[in-house]
């Protein structure tokens, strides 16, 4: 959801005739109820900005540049967060008031704050005051790094620290820690991330934000034909050219795949079914070990010659097989339909 979609929800039905408002109708409007809140305000209570029901979960994530904020921040959308951004602290409340306004669609929001919003960065404070005075509980994630390790990570990529100016790096990180200081302070959670490599990194978010359930995993199968070329984006690739091909059976040649004969024919096949076993059970273990890695999306390719009968069929029942597993699965077919 974005902040044009929260306009948009408050805005006349098109075709709504326009209203003026006078005096009696404002009068009305701002009466108070029984319970202190106004009518017409939306989200406005007595006592509180926004309502308990719908109030958003708010985490703040901030910390030293080079320490791992982007790579947080990435952790927590892949698990379901609404993540912004670089955004300004000024607009943080502004931001939860249009969570909840969402009804629910928006009910956890992660903010990247960090030291690009130079101007910006002293309203922070200010901010986390108005958040607490309308009931909002936020949590700060503060990434933190050895200035060793800093210089590292910035020299590999050959940037300069956005609070270097003339100096060297290690200029711009005393400064930034500086400025820093206070917000670390008050972190609810700080990660020192100098021995951690990016799985290390998503490993912690996930025990700090995942709460019981395992990292979700979503994959992508899609079928495709050798002679079109292998998928750019494939993790693991199927290739069923092993079978006999209904290309050579001309009762079935017109047909693809999604057809029953021709998947009949393709699992009747001698080894068809025991792969399908197999390499279902092979998936397993694999997706164990991309959870543990951090990894939340896998596209698996099936090829056959022309992606049209064998790479369909075993794409369709290898789809089903993950989707009774739970995960999250998009079945794609890339050249069925194209000779």
């Amino acid at each position: 959801m974005t902040e044009n979609d929260a306009r948009e929800e408050e805005r006349p039905a098109q075709g709504q005739d326009e209203h003026t408002e006078t005096s009696e109708d404002r009068t009305e409007r701002e009466a108070p109820r029984e319970d202190g809140e106004q009518v017409g305000t939306g989200i406005e209570t007595a006592g509180t900005g926004v309502p308990d029901a719908v109030i958003p979960e708010l985490v703040i994530i901030s910390g030293m540049s080079g320490a791992g904020r982007s790579t947080a921040a990435k952790c927590l959308e892949d698990l379901g967060w609404f993540v912004v951004d670089n955004l300004p602290p000024a607009l943080i409340p502004t931001m939860v008031e249009l969570g909840a306004r969402s009804q629910g669609n928006v009910a956890r929001i992660a903010v990247v704050v960090d030291v690009r919003g130079r101007r910006f960065f002293d309203n922070l404070r200010e901010s986390l005051a108005d958040l607490e005075s309308k009931g909002v509980t936020r949590r700060i994630v503060f990434l933190e790094s050895s200035d060793e390790a800093l210089v590292r990570r910035f020299e590999s990529v050959r940037r300069p620290h956005p609070l270097q100016g003339d100096g060297r790096i290690v200029d711009g990180i005393d400064a930034e820690r500086e400025l820093l200081r206070e917000l670390r302070g008050d972190a609810d959670l700080v990660i020192d991330t100098s021995s951690l490599n990016v799985h290390e990194l998503r490993a912690k978010m996930d025990a700090q934000f995942a709460g019981d359930e395992e990292p979700e995993l979503r994959a992508t199968v899609m079928s495709f034909g050798f002679k079109y070329g292998l998928p750019v984006d494939a993790d693991l690739v199927v290739d069923m050219r092993f079978l006999p091909n209904p290309h050579w059976v001309p009762e079935l040649r017109p047909f693809t795949g999604l057809n029953e004969e021709v998947s009949a024919y393709v699992f009747n096949q001698p080894g068809a079914k025991e792969f399908l076993d197999r390499y279902a059970e092979l998936l397993q273990l694999i997706a164990a070990g991309y959870r543990r890695e951090g990894k939340r999306y896998v596209t698996i390719a099936v090829g056959c010659t022309g992606g049209k009968h064998r790479s369909v069929a075993t794409a369709e029942k290898l789809a089903a097989r993950l989707a009774s597993q739970g995960v999250e699965t998009v079945l794609v077919h890339r050249d069925m339909g194209r000779e």
